[in-house]
């Protein structure tokens, strides 16, 4: 009950704030804004977008905005994060899509096993989808919110603790943390077994043996310091991805002056763009700073591979069919990202 109530007087109090800051930046003056996310300090998706999109942000209206910056969960856990920006608690918030995967099914498409192969690819055609008027109408406008920049992450792979992975036989019966949704589909039809759970409980979970493995991306084994908890991990796998958005509140976004919102979106490109980048960069170096910890990779051959991609195929299928069936455009959906995955994959 304390922590309801305080949540609520917390609300009322941004609210309040960012009332008075909207009115006042009519006159041009400061206008300060509460960012949350839930990444622990150095992680690299506040170090390669969150962090760099507030200084330009900041740099470019010549101090005219400046921001408050929440990381680690102080202003909630992750799953809840999209409530508290669209109730003011946060006036900026990053959404995990997985963790809201009943308010916005629809961005599961780009984490999707085995759709795309590098990170800029995944992001580059989830973005030019999430501007789009489908998922402005049945994701973002419809939860209130608005997105300013979005990270797809290169494709998972699966780390294990005790056993090394090359084929689907390896995975059966095993305990792996999923972020939900597709993944739990794709994680049950290879004969795992999935635990949903949002990243930042991995490691406990891990140390205590509650988890025998995770599909994860490289950079943040190393960015929630797992790896002295996994000993496997493989190469050249597609097992699914994440979506990671940043949105500020409706209630907010339309009292910014125009020119505020058009800076705030022009940077939220060159993030988007820019993270993609480092992610594909980094990938490489992460594997080895994991090996030089002590994780044996195997890199999949092309034939330990067909079985799990005949899987990511019928996940495809059955998470369109599923989300057609409960009215919203999945099938649409699916059509447009891997129309987009093409027009990018070509650049």
């Amino acid at each position: 009950m304390k922590k309801v109530l305080g949540m609520l007087v917390l609300a009322a109090v941004a609210s309040t704030t960012c009332a008075a800051g909207m009115a006042l930046a009519q006159d041009g003056k400061k206008i300060n804004l509460r960012v949350a996310d839930s990444f622990p300090t150095g992680h690299f998706i506040p170090k390669y977008s969150t962090l760099p999109w507030m200084e330009q942000v900041t740099k470019r209206t010549n101090g005219q905005v400046t921001f408050e910056y929440f990381p680690a969960q102080q202003l909630g856990k992750a799953p809840d994060l999209l409530n508290l920006t669209q109730s003011g608690v946060a006036d900026i918030g990053y959404v995990g899509m997985s963790y809201v995967s009943d308010k916005m099914p629809l961005s599961a498409v780009a984490q999707l096993p085995g759709s795309f192969t590098t990170a800029c690819q995944g992001t580059m055609a989830y973005w030019k989808l999430a501007k789009g008027e489908t998922m402005n109408k049945n994701e973002f406008g419809a939860n209130k919110v608005k997105p300013l920049f979005a990270i797809v992450l290169e494709p998972y792979q699966i780390y294990t603790a005790n056993k090394e992975v090359r084929t689907t036989d390896d995975v059966k019966g095993l305990k792996l943390r999923s972020t939900g949704g597709a993944m739990d589909i794709f994680t049950r039809k290879i004969g795992a077994i999935p635990v949903r759970m949002a990243a930042p409980e991995v490691r406990e979970s891990l140390s205590r043996g509650t988890l025998d493995g995770l599909i994860f991306p490289n950079e943040s084994v190393l960015s929630y310091d797992l790896q002295s908890f996994v000993k496997f991990g493989t190469k050249g796998g597609n097992f699914g991805s994440f979506v990671a958005s940043y949105v500020v509140g409706d209630a907010v976004w339309k009292k910014l002056p125009k020119n505020i919102q058009t800076i705030m979106l022009e940077e939220g490109e060159k993030a988007t763009a820019h993270i993609c980048k480092e992610i594909d960069t980094n990938i490489e170096k992460a594997q080895q700073q994991l090996a030089a910890a002590g994780v044996k990779y195997h890199t999949m051959t092309p034939a330990e591979r067909k079985p799990f991609e005949d899987v990511s195929d019928e996940v495809a299928k059955e998470w369109a069919d599923g989300l057609d069936k409960r009215g919203k455009p999945g099938s649409q959906v699916l059509k447009g990202f891997r129309a987009a995955l093409a027009e990018y994959s070509k650049n």
